[in-house]
Order: structure tokens, then sequence, then C-alpha cells
């Protein structure tokens, strides 16, 4: 028996098919939205007309690609800016950090902060989440209007229902519901992310090819952290956002974490852990509560330039994340891993424990095939996988037939 597609139902997907294709490719022609999509030239050509007319898409230009094609000019169509508007916020260790994003992709206004995270009370954490959201909506500039979603990111668990922040090693304080917070206090839709699902999400819409249905994003910071892609979805736990590898157990009863247990991956590869062998302390010494980039660097530069303790931390480091990455992949082969954070900038260090650890386990079988980039910075990846998640969610919900515009949208909210 066979299952029809509603026509609504198909029209949706085919309008947030062609407005995917247009921003993952900045300004295709409708011919390279047709081969993308695999919708015909003239559907490509109604849904087009349509969303020109709604203000979704605009004309212009065609990409670089398109303009060197033979025959007569391509037109190429682009996200409006003005369509809509989103906003990330992304906290962690002693940092907030808040950005609005126009309905194209581009920031258009930011704000960063240095917070005591560690000592910060519930009301204080809340309060400074809540004060720089309402700074950004208060700035001139910004049409509030056009603010559509808000994702907000942290180290940490949140919930699989994407609205509360569970546990996270930047603070004392558990189960903040930072979504359902954020929606009472602005009247706008709200999500609570993982950040390092978001640095997944962020790489599969940077380089498709590589990151597309099987792969694994580590973050190497202060904390170590993963998210996992299988099948082309984001992996999440049955109650929370899952993927918490740097709390698996690397040495039971081993180095001290700074989430209270012994022997975890992050407590022998995290900044602090590193730091903490580097300078030869016991695994008993409490976890440095914030080592900065600099020192790292430092510390990276000593480690290459002589074999002493800073290079047999690299060495633990990488040892730690092998074993670890060794018996994920006993369970779903190997998949391509991006390692991302300031300790990435060291993973010539890091790397040949890490593959040597890989080969002693189940998983290792294809060691050698198994393919690393690394990327230094975690804020612009945390910051655009929530981004693209928020405009996404636009694409397909704000967007969809018989949606409200935003004109729609603004008018709606000044008769609320």
């Amino acid at each position: 028996m066979s299952v029809g597609i509603r026509h609504d139902d198909l029209r949706r997907r085919n309008r947030a098919m062609v407005i995917a294709a247009v921003r993952r490719a900045g300004r295709p022609s409708r011919t390279e939205i047709a081969a993308t999509t695999g919708l015909s030239h003239s559907t490509i050509s109604a849904i087009s007309s349509d969303l020109i007319g709604e203000g979704i898409l605009a004309e212009g230009k065609p990409s670089e690609a398109g303009a060197l094609k033979r025959g007569r000019p391509q037109v190429g169509l682009g996200l409006n800016p003005e369509a809509a508007a989103v906003m990330t916020v992304v906290l962690s260790l002693n940092f907030l950090s808040v950005a609005v994003i126009d309905y194209a992709g581009q920031v258009i206004s930011e704000e960063q902060r240095r917070l005591d995270t560690l000592t910060m009370s519930r009301e204080a954490l809340i309060g400074e989440c809540v004060a720089i959201v309402r700074r950004r909506l208060e700035d001139p500039d910004i049409d509030v209007r056009s603010v559509a979603r808000i994702a907000l990111a942290i180290q940490g668990i949140t919930d699989t229902e994407a609205r509360a922040m569970l546990w996270s090693p930047i603070t004392p304080q558990t189960d903040i519901a930072f979504a359902d917070i954020l929606e009472a206090e602005f009247g706008i839709p709200a999500t609570m992310e993982n950040d390092c699902n978001m640095m997944a999400v962020a790489l599969r819409w940077r380089d498709p090819e590589r990151y597309r249905d099987d792969f694994i994003a580590i973050l190497l910071s202060h904390g170590i952290g993963m998210g996992l892609v299988l099948k082309g979805e984001l992996f999440t736990g049955t109650h929370s956002s899952g993927g918490e590898f740097g709390h698996m157990i690397h040495r039971p009863g081993g180095a001290l974490c700074r989430c209270g247990r012994r022997g975890c991956v992050e407590a022998y590869a995290g900044n602090y852990a590193i730091w903490r062998n580097a300078r030869q302390l016991s695994e008993d010494t409490e976890p440095v509560a914030d080592v900065s980039d600099a020192q790292m660097r430092a510390l990276a530069a000593t480690a290459r330039e002589r074999d002493g303790p800073e290079r047999e931390a690299y060495r633990k480091a990488g040892e730690a994340l092998g074993y670890g990455l060794g018996s994920l992949f006993a369970l779903i082969d190997p998949a391509p891993v991006a390692m991302v954070g300031v300790s990435a900038a060291a993973f010539d260090l890091i790397e040949p424990a890490l593959r040597e650890a890989i080969a002693q386990t189940a998983g290792g079988q294809h060691s050698e095939s198994i393919s690393f980039d690394t990327e230094p910075n975690e804020l612009p990846l945390i910051r655009e996988g929530c981004a693209m998640r928020a405009l996404t969610f636009v694409d397909q919900e704000i967007f969809a037939p018989g949606a409200q515009t935003k004109a729609g949208l603004a008018a709606k909210k000044n008769v609320a």
C-alpha cells in the first residue's frame, strides 16, 4: 500500500528545498537550483516567483560559476537579508557572546562579555543572558520585529527538547530552562543547544561533501566534547543532548576531572589536564579554573622545542583521545573527524599517540584511513551552527506555504 503526499506537504517541502539550495550556494541560477534539488524547471520557476513576490528571495547577479557559463546570461537568486533575522547566544566558560544574523547569514550586530560563570548565582547567570539579548534587541539599527528565532548554545548537557541546560561544567547551576525564559521575556521562539552539536551542524553546511552522513566534531578546549552525526542525523540521547565523549572513562579511578569524577577522557585531554600534567602536578590536584589560550599556545611551543613534561602531557592527551575514539569506532566504524578548539592547533603533538591508541582498539582496523581536520577557534563554528539551526527553522516554519511573511509577522506582533 502506497501512501500519497498531500499537495500542501509537497509544496512545503519543495519550497524548503529551494531556499536551502539558495542558502548553501549563495546566489545560484534557477538551472543550478534544479540540478541541486532534482525539481523540474517549471517547479523552480513557480516557487522562485512566489518567494520573490513574498520578499524572501531577490534576483541579482549569478554566482561566479553561473556567470562563467556560455549562452544566455543566468539570473542569480539570493536570500533577501531583510526578510528575517535570528539571534545566537553562546555561553561558555567565563564568556558570553551574542550575535544578530540576517536572513542571508551575515552578522549585523554582536556583543561579547567576560563573566565569572563558576561563581555566579543562578539569578545572575540568567540575568546576564537576558540582559545581553535585550541590549541587542534595543539596538536602534535592528528591526526587532524581524528577529524570528533565538538559539542559545552552551557547553554541557541539554535536554532532547532543546529547552533547558541540564548540567554544565562552566557553572554549578543546573536545570535552567533558558529557552522558556527567553521566550517568556521577549516573545520570540527559542532553543537551547549543545555547543558541540552546533559545531557539527556548521561543519555540515560548510563542507557537505566531507561532512554529510557520518562524521564527528571533537572540542579540544578547556573541556572535551563531541558532536556526532550518524546516517545524516545529529545524534542525541533519549533524555539529553548525548555525546558526552569527554566524560567517557579512560582510566577507572584515574585523574580528577572537573565534573568531580575520576579517569574521564577530559581529565587527560582538556586544557586544564594538559596544563596539570605539563606542570607535573598530582592527578589529585583540583583542575585549574581557566587556562588562557595564550598559555596553551606557549605550552605547545615549549613541547615542540624539547622532549620534556610538556610533550609528555600532549602524548597523554592523544592517548586518552585515541582510546576513546577507537572504542567509538568499534561501534560505528571510522568516520571523518574535525578537531576544534585551541588545542586543535597542537594536533601535531597529539596525533601520533592518538593514532597509536586507536590502532590498539577494535575500532582501529582501518586506523590509517581515518582523516582529521583542525579548526583552532570554536566560537565561529558554534555561532554558525546556531544560526543555521535557527535559519532553517525560519525557512521551514515561518516561510512555509500559508505562513506569515515578515510583514505579516510584524503586524501580528503589533496587534499582540
